[in-house]
């Protein structure tokens, strides 16, 4: 039995905890849901119905996947556990207070769970996120153009201030080559989503530059990434990052840096990996104000993914760019199944 408090919605959070909470009630687990907003769950399911707005059982364990400055309210006097999802290597005061209010806390990442070690003398359980590999699927593109991706809403944080920077270096006009970038970014105004089109499309490459709504469903996300060759994911820091483990589930190559969350999952055989030397105080004036730390893309940094970029696009256009094997392996082993299993062990 559980008690668990957390959103559904198309954001990360939200999608974490219906893909963890749908695979809990179908392993038979008694859950009561009691939703963060409105739930906003992906597609239409029955099973949300017989766990939202129950009772509360008195007992059981509570858990609340939820940002790690408010994880300190619970329900019910059972076990009390938080699961939050953070990029940076520090906690601000409120967090650690917040978070020293649980029994145990969950993290998706040893990365992550090395953190909070640092900073609270709290029980941890890694409990690795997932990917629904029933719905991403191998599927090698059938475009002449190769075709670079990365998902993920505009961040300074997600490297995108360097990614174009990156793409124009690594190719010239006469590279049949794109880079499709799907990073809408629902806390941003009109003003400040302009301003991020506008870094690409008014670039040197900008013309090979395409620009892509946010998708409405999963199965939208996917057609998508079925068309492209290799996800580029220059990220300072993660705190899981779905879409690269989505990427890696169609067989797609990978860049990534070689730092926080996403190394749970990511290594050299499935990912060309970046090396992040350093780090530097995480600040990009909007998120981030200095309060932790974040991975360094210095000048070697750079010139790894344009090495990485220039690598994919040889062998595309040779006929030798080869399936990511390895990455539909991963995939397979961190499911949603296998992500509710580790969770529900975790409260034993």
């Amino acid at each position: 039995m559980i008690n668990i408090t957390a959103p559904i919605n198309t954001l990360g959070y939200g999608i974490a905890s219906y893909n963890i909470i749908k695979n809990l009630f179908f392993m038979g687990e008694d859950i009561s849901y009691f939703p963060i907003g409105t739930p906003e769950p992906p597609e239409k399911q029955d099973f949300l119905n017989s766990v939202m707005l129950r009772p509360y059982i008195p007992k059981a364990p509570s858990v609340k996947i939820w940002h790690q400055n408010d994880v300190h309210h619970h329900v019910g006097n059972g076990l009390h556990v938080a699961f939050p999802i953070f990029e940076l290597d520090r906690f601000s005061r409120e967090e650690v207070w917040s978070l020293s209010h649980n029994d145990r806390i969950f993290t998706c990442s040893k990365w992550a769970s090395d953190i909070v070690k640092k900073h609270l003398n709290t029980d941890t359980a890694i409990v690795p996120l997932g990917v629904d590999t029933e719905l991403f699927k191998q599927h090698k593109s059938s475009r002449p153009s190769t075709v670079f991706f990365n998902c993920g809403k505009w961040e300074v944080r997600k490297g995108h201030d360097i990614l174009v920077d990156c793409f124009n270096a690594a190719f010239d006009h006469s590279d049949d080559v794109e880079l499709w970038m799907m990073c809408e970014n629902p806390f941003y105004n009109e003003q400040q989503q302009k301003q991020w089109v506008s870094l690409y499309k008014d670039s040197k490459l900008g013309d090979k530059i395409r620009m892509i709504p946010r998708q409405k469903t999963h199965e939208d996300v996917y057609n998508i990434m079925k068309q492209t060759d290799c996800g580029v994911f220059p990220a300072r820091a993660e705190g899981w990052n779905l879409e690269l483990l989505e990427m890696m589930a169609c067989g797609k190559q990978v860049i990534a840096t070689d730092y926080s969350a996403h190394t749970e999952f990511c290594n050299n055989n499935n990912s060309m990996l970046v090396d992040i030397k350093s780090t530097e105080l995480a600040n990009d004036g909007v998120w981030f104000n200095g309060q932790g730390m974040w991975g360094t893309l210095d000048s070697d940094s750079i010139e790894q993914i344009i090495s990485h970029m220039r690598k994919v696009h040889s062998e595309k256009q040779s006929g030798s760019l080869p399936q990511n094997v390895d990455g539909i392996c991963t995939a397979r082993e961190f499911s949603w199944e296998n992500s509710a299993k580790k969770f529900a062990n975790a409260l034993k």
